[in-house]
C-alpha cells in the first residue's frame, strides 16, 4: 500500500469499483464477449487490479450464521421476500435496485433481543476450520490483504429504517448504544485472531450515512455516538500495524471528515464527484486524509474530451500521492463499453501504467 504512504511509488494501482449487472448487459450488445458474466470476469478482461483480485480474509464480522429469505410473492418485474430476520421488502426481479422495505425487521427492543444471539462472537463459523491452513497461505501472497471490520449506522439504519432509528437516537438512547456496543464488542472479540496470524493491509468500513445534502445524522450526535467506538477499534487494529481504514460512504460525506479522523478512518471512499470534491477535501485536511475514487461517473457519459478533461481535474491529486484513482461508484449502464475503455486509456496514462504491464 506504499500509495497510500505519499512516497515515490513506479505506478499506482489500477484499481475500479466495479459494475452494475445491466452494465455488463449493456457492454455485451457492444463487442464485450458474452462468456464474460461477473464482476471479477469483467476485471480480469480488463486487466484490473482492484477489489475482486485482492484478498479478502473470510472472517465473518456480522450477522451470523446468515439466514435464509424466502420469496413471498412474485410478479413480472418485482418480488416481495422474507429476508429472514422479521422483515418484508420489495425488490426488482431484473434490475439492480436497493430494497424498499414494508417492513423492517426491528420494529421494538423485543425485535432486537431475538436478532441479538446472531452477533455472537463465539458462534462456530465466524472463522473457517481450516483458518491455521488459510493463514499459512497468506504469508506468501503478492497482493494486499484486507479484512472487512463492519458498519455501525449503516447496518441499524437498514435493521429499522431511517425514520425508526432517526428517533430512537432521541427516545431511546440507551437502546441505540446497546447496539453499537454490541457491533463494537463483537470486532474487539473477533478480529485478534486475524490480526495476530495475518499481516493485513487495510481494513474497510461501510456506512452509507450521507445523502447528496450532506449526512442522514446531525454531526454531533455522529462525534457522540460513534467516534469513540471507531477509535476504539481502529487503535486495536493500529496495535497490530493496520493504519489504513477505507470507509465507504456516498452521498456528500464533509461534515463527517473531521469526525472519522479523529475516529481512526482516514480514507474516503468512493467520493461521489456530484456531491463530494476530492480536491477540496485534501485542501482542507492534507495528507492526514487518504482517498480513493473521485472519478464522475457522469463524465464518462459524455464525450472522449469530457472524460479526458475528468482525467486531468484530479491530475494534482495524482501527483501529491495518498489517493487511488476509480470511478466513483459502480459504473452505471449509461456508460458505453467504447467511453470505459477510453477512460481506462486516459486513467492509465495519468497513473503511470503503461501497456502491459
Amino acid at each position: 500500500m506504499e500509495a497510500f504512504s505519499f512516497k515515490d511509488v513506479d505506478r499506482l494501482p489500477d484499481y475500479e469499483f466495479g459494475y452494475w449487472d445491466e452494465t455488463i448487459d449493456r457492454w455485451h450488445e457492444q463487442g464485450l464477449p458474452t462468456y464474460l458474466k461477473s464482476q471479477r470476469d469483467v476485471e480480469l478482461f480488463f486487466g484490473l487490479e482492484g477489489w475482486e483480485s485482492e484478498e479478502a480474509l473470510p472472517v465473518m464480522t456480522g450477522i451470523w450464521p446468515g439466514m435464509p429469505q424466502r420469496i413471498l410473492k412474485e410478479e413480472a418485474d418485482t418480488m416481495v421476500v422474507d429476508d429472514g430476520m422479521g422483515g418484508i421488502y420489495v425488490t426488482k426481479r431484473w434490475t439492480s435496485t436497493l430494497p424498499r422495505y414494508l417492513r423492517h425487521p426491528i420494529r421494538s427492543r423485543e425485535d432486537w433481543e431475538r436478532l441479538r444471539p446472531f452477533f455472537d462472537p463465539e458462534t462456530p463459523g465466524r472463522y473457517p476450520v481450516n483458518w491455521d491452513e488459510i493463514a499459512q497461505e497468506y504469508k506468501d501472497r503478492d497482493c494486499p490483504v484486507r479484512i472487512s471490520v463492519g458498519s455501525l449506522y449503516g447496518w441499524i439504519r437498514n435493521w429499522m429504517g431511517v425514520e425508526r432509528l432517526s428517533i430512537a437516537f432521541y427516545r431511546e438512547t440507551d437502546w441505540v448504544e446497546e447496539m453499537m456496543d454490541t457491533l463494537t464488542d463483537l470486532w474487539m472479540r473477533v478480529l485478534p485472531r486475524a490480526l495476530r496470524d495475518v499481516e493485513i493491509d487495510y481494513a474497510t468500513w461501510w456506512e452509507d450515512m450521507c445523502y447528496n445534502r450532506g449526512p442522514l445524522l446531525s454531526v454531533r450526535l455522529f462525534e457522540e455516538f460513534m467516534v469513540p467506538r471507531y477509535k476504539k477499534v481502529t487503535d486495536l487494529l493500529a496495535d497490530h500495524g493496520v493504519r489504513i481504514n477505507v470507509l465507504d460512504c456516498d452521498g456528500r460525506i464533509n461534515e463527517l471528515v473531521p469526525g472519522w479522523l479523529e475516529g481512526g478512518i482516514n480514507c474516503m471512499f468512493p467520493l461521489e464527484a456530484a456531491h463530494t470534491n476530492a480536491v477540496q477535501l485534501r485542501e482542507e485536511f492534507g495528507r492526514r486524509l487518504l482517498l480513493m475514487g473521485g472519478v464522475n461517473k457522469l463524465a464518462l457519459m459524455g464525450s472522449e474530451s469530457m472524460i479526458d478533461a475528468e482525467v486531468r481535474r484530479l491530475g494534482p491529486l495524482i501527483d501529491q500521492g495518498g489517493y487511488v484513482p476509480t470511478v466513483d461508484h459502480r459504473v452505471p449502464p449509461e456508460v458505453s463499453l467504447e467511453n470505459y475503455t477510453h477512460y481506462l486509456k486516459e486513467k492509465r496514462k495519468a497513473i503511470g501504467r503503461v501497456e502491459g504491464a
